[in-house]
C-alpha cells in the first residue's frame, strides 16, 4: 500500500486526511488517483466499500477553485440514501478547506426548497438522475461551468433504468471535462456507455476485498418437489436466525414482491424485520434504513437495487432468500457482512431448479460449494428475539433547527434516563430519529412528549 502523502495533494488535504486517520491508500484509491489528478478520465470497477468514493472525492478537491463560486462537479448516484452518504464523505474530506459548499438534490424531496438552494449557490451537486434531469429541463439547475462529473455506482443506474436520464444530463454538461464512473460490475451497457461520454479512460479493477478468511458461506438445498417451497424456505430461514440470533442480518429477496412478504412473515412469526424496496414511499425508506442502522429493528428484508449503497457497519449476516441472478451481484451481496477485518456469515437458500446458479458461481469464483443441513427444529423452541433499541420519532429537524445535543439533553435532563441508553440520534430536514433502549422507551417517549426542544413542545411516537 502507499501512503496519501507520496500524492501532490494541497496541504490542507493531506492534515485533514491525517486528522481522519487515512494514512495509508486502499487499491482502488492507490491506482485510480493518480490519474484522477493528472485529470484523465478514469473507469473504477470495485465493490461498496473500497474506498472509491474518498478516491474520487480528493481528486475533485485538489482542482476545485473555491474562490469560483459556480458549480464545479456533479456526481450522481442511484439512490438517496448513497447520494446523502457520497456528500456526507465530501464534506468530511473538504472539512479543512473553508467556505466548499456541497449540496445534495435527490428525488423524494419537494422540489421547490431544492429550487431556493440552487439559487443561493454551489461548488458541488451531488445527487440522483431523476431529480437532477428535472431541475436541468426546468432550467434550475445549469452546468456550464462543470469540469468534472462523476457516475458513482453506474451499474445501479443502469439496473434501475436510468440510461436516458444519464444521456439527457451528459448533454446539458460541456464536452471538455473529466469523467469519471465508478461501478461494482462492468457489464456490456457500462462498456457502451464510457464508449459514448469517456476520451481514452484508464481502466482500474480492484478484485473484492473480502475472502474466505473474513466470510464462510453455507449454502442449504431446500426440496421444492411439493410445491411448496416458499413455506420451506421461509421456515428455513427461522431456523438460521433462531440458531444465530443475529443483531443486524440482511436477507436479500429478487422481487420486490417477496420482499415485503418475507418481511411480513417474519413480523407475523415474532421477529423484528423491515422490508426495503423501490414500491416505497421516500419516508418509509428513511425509517427503515434508520431503524436497521440504530439497531431498534434486526432484520432488514431487500431487494438488491433497494440495497445498493446500504453503507451499515458490524453486519452479522447476510441470508440469500434465493442465488442472485448473477455471480457478481452474489459477490456483490456477501461483501456486505465480514467488513473491517470482522468475520461474517453468508447463508445461501437454492432448490434444484438453481442448481446452474450453484455451477455458475463456482466457476466464477472458484468456489467449494459445500451443501449443509438446516439447524435442527429443536432450535426453535429458544422462539424469536427482539432488538435492545427502539427509535422514537420527533416532529421537527434541521429546519427547526433542532440539533442531537438538544435531544440528548431533553431525555437526560432531570429525572431523565441514563445517557447510555440513548443509540444513535439521526437529524433529517424535518424530523429527527433517536434510538433508546428498549427498556426505558416509554420514558423517553413521555419526556420528550412533556418536555421541551428549542424552548418548543414536537409531537413524537415510537416507530
Amino acid at each position: 500500500m502507499s501512503s496519501f502523502a507520496s500524492l501532490a495533494l494541497k496541504p490542507e488535504l493531506l492534515s485533514n486526511l491525517e486528522s481522519l486517520n487515512y494514512t495509508e491508500m486502499t487499491p482502488i484509491q492507490a491506482q485510480s488517483l493518480p490519474a484522477i489528478l493528472a485529470g484523465d478520465d478514469v473507469i473504477g470497477e470495485g465493490k461498496t466499500g473500497s474506498g472509491k468514493t474518498a478516491a474520487f472525492g480528493l481528486g475533485i478537491l485538489q482542482h476545485l477553485e473555491v474562490k469560483r463560486f459556480r458549480i464545479q462537479t456533479l456526481i450522481l448516484c442511484p439512490t438517496r440514501e448513497l447520494a446523502e452518504q457520497v456528500a456526507a464523505e465530501v464534506r468530511k474530506l473538504a472539512r479543512a478547506i473553508h467556505n466548499i459548499k456541497v449540496l445534495c438534490i435527490c428525488g423524494g424531496m419537494p422540489f421547490g426548497p431544492q429550487i431556493g438552494s440552487l439559487e443561493h449557490g454551489a461548488h458541488i451537486i451531488v445527487g440522483t438522475p431523476g431529480r437532477i434531469e428535472e431541475h436541468l429541463r426546468k432550467g434550475s439547475l445549469v452546468l456550464n461551468n462543470v469540469k468534472n462529473i462523476v457516475l458513482d455506482e453506474a451499474d445501479r443506474m443502469l439496473d434501475m433504468g436510468f440510461q436516458e436520464t444519464l444521456d439527457t444530463i451528459l448533454g446539458f454538461a460541456p464536452k471538455q471535462r473529466q469523467t469519471l464512473l465508478f461501478s461494482a460490475t462492468f457489464p456490456k451497457e457500462i462498456e457502451s456507455i464510457a464508449k459514448r461520454v469517456m476520451r481514452s479512460p484508464t481502466r482500474i479493477r480492484v478484485e473484492s476485498q473480502h475472502t474466505s478468511e473474513t466470510i464462510t458461506q453455507h449454502f442449504y438445498k431446500i426440496d421444492e418437489l411439493d410445491g411448496n417451497g416458499e413455506q420451506q424456505r421461509l421456515q428455513a430461514i427461522q431456523r438460521l436466525l433462531c440458531d444465530a440470533r443475529p443483531t443486524s442480518a440482511v436477507i436479500f429477496c429478487n422481487t420486490k414482491r417477496e420482499t415485503q412478504a418475507v418481511a411480513d412473515d417474519l413480523n407475523a412469526l415474532g421477529f423484528s424485520a423491515t422490508a426495503l424496496h423501490g414500491d416505497l414511499e421516500q419516508r418509509e425508506r428513511d425509517q427503515a434504513l434508520v431503524r436497521f442502522s440504530n439497531k431498534s429493528v434486526s432484520i432488514l428484508v431487500a431487494t438488491d437495487v433497494a440495497a445498493r449503497g446500504l453503507d451499515i457497519e458490524a453486519l452479522d449476516a447476510v441470508i440469500n432468500y434465493q442465488i442472485a441472478r448473477d455471480s457478481e451481484v452474489h459477490t456483490h451481496r456477501i461483501g456486505r457482512t465480514g467488513r473491517a477485518g470482522q468475520k461474517g456469515v453468508a447463508s445461501t437458500l437454492f432448490s434444484g431448479k438453481e442448481n446452474f446458479k450453484i455451477e455458475r458461481l463456482k466457476e466464477a469464483h472458484n468456489l467449494t460449494v459445500d451443501i449443509q443441513p438446516l439447524p435442527p427444529a429443536k432450535v426453535l423452541a429458544a422462539g424469536t428475539y427482539k432488538p435492545a433499541m427502539k427509535t422514537l420519532q420527533i416532529d421537527g429537524g434541521k429546519k427547526q433547527k433542532v440539533r442531537a445535543g438538544d435531544i440528548l439533553g431533553a431525555l437526560t435532563g432531570k429525572d431523565g434516563i441514563d445517557g447510555k441508553q440513548v443509540g444513535k440520534i439521526q437529524i433529517m430536514d424535518n424530523w429527527a430519529f433517536v434510538a433508546v433502549s428498549a427498556k426505558v422507551a416509554k420514558d423517553a417517549l413521555s419526556k420528550i412528549a412533556n418536555g421541551k426542544l428549542k424552548g418548543r413542545t414536537f409531537r413524537v411516537r415510537l416507530l
